[in-house]
């Protein structure tokens, strides 16, 4: 009889065991960008890029206005006043002038990409901890970006609970 029972034991182990086995992992998808935009942390960051991205306006109008002022001097009446020398000089430093307006562009676009990284960045990384802490709380196996699915059920977005996770209405 003992060991009937210990027979009968193991067998509901192993039915359990393979039952568990058995399950399908559970698939959750979310909008990282929906999210990001969402979270007041990149509001700040907008503004902070925004304000930023003024500065580096204003600075390129002022090497315009520079650029313009010199040429001015080199283009009117006060230029008899120069000797040749000078004017070699004044031209030399309004050619770099003019080089630097022409790759303005290029470098401001540098600077603007490592500000928005830097901004950026922690609201990503405090989006994804979330996004990993709600996956495990809930029990989700996958998680995906909603703009990679082409179809999915409206139950498994995770958006809702990671909302409610960060505070976010």
């Amino acid at each position: 009889m003992k060991k009937l029972v210990t027979l009968l034991f193991v067998a509901a182990g192993f039915l359990a065991t393979a039952q568990v086995k058995a399950q399908a992992p559970k698939i959750g998808y979310i909008s990282v960008q929906e999210l990001v935009i969402a979270m007041p942390e990149f509001k700040k960051a907008d503004t902070a890029l925004a304000d930023y991205q003024n500065a580096l306006n204003e600075q390129y109008a002022d090497m315009v206005r520079d650029f313009n002022r010199q040429d001015s001097l080199l283009s009117g009446p006060d230029t008899l006043k120069y000797t040749k020398a000078q004017l070699e000089v004044r031209r030399r430093e309004l050619g770099q002038l003019y080089l630097k307006l022409q790759g303005w562009n290029q470098q401001a676009q540098q600077l603007y990409n490592s500000k928005e990284q830097e901004q950026l960045q922690p609201v990503y990384d405090k989006a994804r901890k979330a996004i990993q802490d709600v996956a495990k709380e809930n029990g989700f196996t996958y998680v995906f970006s909603k703009e990679q699915l082409i179809v999915s059920p409206p139950g498994d977005d995770m958006m809702a609970l990671v909302k409610r996770k960060l505070g976010i209405r």
